[in-house]
């Protein structure tokens, strides 16, 4: 069963932590793969909704990009280094491909040889020098029958073709020899005498009881073949490993987890054919060829609590996107076929998922009650803001009753629990709940924090507005706002980038702004803030 990854927007905030792991929770409970995903730092109320609730903290997602994981490449296609030479061809003859990754005994890689090289050394490599494992031998010469002494078998080889006499008077045997020959009983004592590496009979099934004796006596290695002598000098060489070919540049490879667009782009340029592909370990995985990296199974997601491509997670098109269950304005992401949208006037996107557990008769463990009404107490400024519906309220009593928390007192506890900046950065107050969004072709950015006290940041507030500032640059926006709510008065104070003055302005009807405004009665984003701002952007 293939895992379907499950997450909220960027910034995570409690409704989409909370709504991620209680829809994860739901799909587990049908039968999917479900794996909740955060994508970033999450924020002291999340933390101690959690802690409260004893549940694990879903690990970050930087991305969906395809990885070369995703693609059907050619998985545990490889040899070991120190096969035969012949194996390597005779690989890459059957497959119809044109080289193989090598590795050694514990499938680290260790290179790569291409048919051409292989054919290369078949053709032109003169050398009778055998060095090669005892094992190897026996595979290449159809043997049936030998004796074995020695595992490896390092050595010159030579064929007897003359006569007995001309042989003995002229052939300097050693222990560094290799011996072809046919049933010629003399020259064979002669071979064993010397005491050769190994003697490879030729045309042979068994070898005879009184030379198998004497070879036993002189711990002489041989080998029976049914092979020609003709065929056995051809096919000799190719018993040394594979590793001995003389290869030619740098071989080159890619991990596991490169993105494919990466793997494109560099082959693109290096017009190879194969590509082998390892893991973080250095252990060979497989082989990929250029002309299949088309070949992919994209990532299956489901978005929670938003439906904007600048909300969302880095690679998003690359993935396969199954659901969104979202409680916003209807966004910029599109999708190849047909997918199931729940989208609702609600205050919290888990009300939503409220309501589909109860759709599909699951039960609610008071864990995930927990989490959800966590999450309508956050989205909703316990059912304060003007984005409460009534189905939120009636919700948000029946979670509070399953998860066995008194609702006010447990809400206000909880959203005590964010309010705390002073061990924060200036960027990451000003992060800590930023949204962005593109409206024809200009870009905004609105934050948002709460507190039950706006001195906390009016103490701060020139580092705050120079990183608006900042960051209002480096992004090329129109508009870098942070509003300050007070959960308690249910006002908002703003700070604002430089540029962003004049928006305001017309946004609220303000005549002269300066930073720190209060505006009264502004607490919701979806409602009361981002509307208003993207009219006035829209126009200019």
């Amino acid at each position: 069963m293939e895992q379907i990854y499950v997450f909220g927007h960027k910034n995570p905030d409690t409704d989409s932590v909370c709504g991620a792991i209680a829809y994860a929770y739901l799909k587990n409970k049908l039968n999917f793969k479900a794996i909740p995903k955060v994508l970033g730092s999450l924020n002291k109320e999340t933390e101690y909704v959690l802690n409260y609730f004893g549940v694990e903290r879903p690990a970050y997602l930087n991305d969906v990009k395809i990885q070369l994981k995703d693609v059907n490449y050619h998985k545990n296609f490889m040899l070991n280094e120190n096969k035969p030479i012949i194996d390597a061809f005779n690989v890459m003859n059957v497959n119809a491909i044109t080289g193989i990754p090598l590795v050694d005994d514990n499938k680290k890689f260790k290179g790569y040889v291409s048919l051409k090289e292989v054919a290369a050394d078949m053709i032109y490599n003169e050398n009778l020098l055998v060095d090669t494992d005892f094992s190897n031998l026996i595979s290449v010469l159809d043997s049936n029958e030998y004796l074995e002494f020695d595992e490896h078998i390092t050595g010159y080889a030579h064929a007897a073709t003359f006569d007995d006499e001309t042989f003995i008077n002229n052939i300097e045997l050693d222990t560094e020899s290799i011996l072809i020959v046919g049933d010629r009983e003399r020259i064979i004592k002669y071979a064993i005498e010397k005491g050769v590496k190994l003697i490879i009979l030729v045309k042979t099934k068994n070898i005879p009881d009184k030379l198998k004796k004497l070879a036993i006596e002189n711990k002489t290695n041989i080998i029976c073949s049914s092979k020609s002598s003709f065929k056995i000098a051809r096919v000799l060489c190719l018993a040394n490993p594979i590793k001995t070919i003389k290869r030619g540049q740098k071989t080159v490879y890619f991990n596991e987890l490169d993105y494919l667009s990466y793997f494109k782009d560099e082959t693109n340029k290096l017009k190879h054919t194969n590509y082998p592909i390892v893991n973080n370990r250095g252990v060979c995985l497989g082989m990929l060829r250029a002309i299949e990296a088309h070949e992919v199974k994209r990532k299956k997601v489901i978005l929670v609590d938003h439906n904007m491509t600048s909300q969302s997670v880095d690679g998003l098109y690359e993935s396969e996107i199954l659901e969104i269950i979202d409680h916003h304005n209807i966004g910029d992401i599109n999708t190849a076929t047909p997918i199931n949208f729940r989208n609702m006037a609600v205050g919290s996107v888990n009300t939503i998922i409220y309501l589909m557990y109860v759709e599909n008769n699951v039960k609610i463990p008071s864990s995930m009650a927990g989490l959800m009404l966590s999450g309508i107490i956050s989205d909703t400024l316990l059912l304060q803001s003007p984005t409460t519906t009534e189905l939120d309220k009636s919700v948000a009593k029946t979670l509070a009753s399953i998860a066995k928390v008194d609702l006010n007192k447990y809400g206000l506890d909880m959203l005590e629990s964010g309010v705390d900046i002073k061990d924060l950065t200036a960027n990451e107050i000003v992060f800590k709940d930023m949204k962005n969004y593109k409206i024809n072709d200009n870009s905004i950015a609105i934050g948002q924090v709460f507190t039950t006290d706006y001195k906390l940041f009016k103490d701060r507030e020139s580092e705050l507005i120079e990183e608006l500032n900042r960051v209002a640059a480096n992004q090329d926006l129109v508009l870098c706002a942070l509003f300050v709510t007070n959960f308690l008065t249910n006002d908002s104070n703003i700070l604002y980038s430089d540029n962003s003055k004049r928006i305001l302005e017309q946004a609220y009807n303000i005549e002269e702004l300066t930073q720190g405004t209060l505006v009264k009665n502004v607490v919701s984003r979806k409602k009361q803030m981002v509307p208003c701002i993207m009219d006035v952007v829209e126009h200019l």
